[in-house]
């Protein structure tokens, strides 16, 4: 009997434990409970590149993104350019423009250089806009060719980064404020000829005089917008004493833009320049509420008489300039209160773990 009494406990101990169990596993109406629910890992999908929309750059996740940071000129300080994006990191930049070259005027950047370069900016979580800089101030078209040349060549990793690396396609591009139909043309043709290779990337056009002539992307940006088949186009307006010489022509400038449905950067801007004092602080504060990207000019390394654009005194960003980087980096628009990191950063851990000491391939 006791014998009887103990095989019959223990069957109904088994069946006591194998319902716990089971409810353990499933919930009432047979979907997985909330503790297995939440073990599970959700995979991010890889993000896409980043596109426009209408006034909006839109990045690979479906959100706006507004570009906060600074120029750093790679060509000319190639050595120095893992500590000065260390410092533009530590500042709270989003993203760092880099002066690059196609050998017009300085030694071509390699595409050995420029996938270290986009490596480099991915593990600071900075979305690299990159610029060819020969063609600065120039009125011929072979300039722009060649940069537009220069990108095709470079294609294949450009594509591969598009949704952390932005084409800017000459910079300052046509020095001159006359017959901007000239520079129209040339750049309906570069845009072309840049999607027909199959660049994918989102592309950015600056304005004529020396990237000041505001007046050009306003009456013809939509023109060259048409001219791209994927319409992933944006303008950049470059703002020292002639575009940023007052809040009138700052406010102007971006309401117009707005109006015509661009989508609008400031992609250089000083405190004060050779052709005047800037206005800064407005332009800091109208992007900051039109949520306009704004990349000031730059980092360190400028001329004697020039100077006074730096923003900082060390590579590191430990020191920043009295004039310039402290209202820029500190201010209550400025880049530590206003840059948000990009979305690709922040969902998703990218998987290029390789070497940034490749030097060729």
């Amino acid at each position: 009997m006791k014998k009887l009494t103990a095989i019959f406990m223990s069957a109904v101990m088994c069946f006591l434990f194998a319902g716990c169990s089971n409810e353990t596993a499933q919930s009432s109406d047979g979907q997985a409970s909330s503790d297995s629910v939440s073990s599970a890992v959700v995979e991010v999908p890889k993000p896409d590149g980043f596109k426009v929309d209408g006034t909006k750059l839109i990045d690979g996740y479906g959100e706006e993104f507004v570009m906060r940071g600074v120029n750093h000129a790679y060509t000319w300080f190639k050595s120095d350019t893992d500590t000065a994006l260390e410092g533009i990191e530590y500042i709270g930049s989003n993203t760092v423009r880099l002066v690059l070259s196609d050998g017009d005027q300085w030694d071509k950047v390699s595409r050995a250089e420029l996938k270290s370069l986009i490596r480099k900016c991915k593990k600071k979580n900075l979305i690299a806009v990159l610029e060819i800089h020969d063609g600065a101030g120039k009125d011929e078209v072979s300039y722009l060719e060649h940069a537009v040349d220069y990108w095709i060549e470079m294609k294949d990793l450009l594509n591969e980064n598009k949704a952390y690396a932005i084409v800017n396609i000459a910079n300052e591009w046509y020095g001159t404020y006359n017959d901007l139909e000239t520079w129209r043309d040339a750049y309906i043709n570069a845009v072309k000829k840049l999607r027909d290779a199959g660049i994918e990337n989102t592309l950015i056009v600056d304005s004529a005089g020396w990237g000041q002539c505001a007046d050009s992307v306003l009456k013809y940006g939509n023109e060259i917008l048409k001219a791209d088949k994927d319409a992933n186009t944006m303008f950049a307006v470059h703002m020292y004493g002639t575009a940023g010489k007052n809040e009138e022509t700052v406010k102007n400038t971006i309401d117009t833009a707005i109006k015509n449905n661009l989508c609008l950067l400031i992609g250089e801007f000083g405190w004060k320049h050779s052709d005047g004092n800037v206005a800064y602080d407005t332009i800091m504060q109208y992007s900051t509420e039109k949520n306009i990207g704004y990349l000031a000019w730059s980092w360190k390394g400028n001329g004697d008489d020039v100077s006074y654009l730096d923003v900082s005194r060390d590579w590191a960003g430990v020191d920043l300039t009295t004039e310039w980087g402290k209202p820029l980096v500190e201010g209550e628009y400025g880049i530590k209160k206003t840059s948000k990191t990009c979305s690709v950063y922040t969902k998703y851990a990218s998987d290029d773990t390789s070497s940034d000491d490749e030097a060729a391939e």
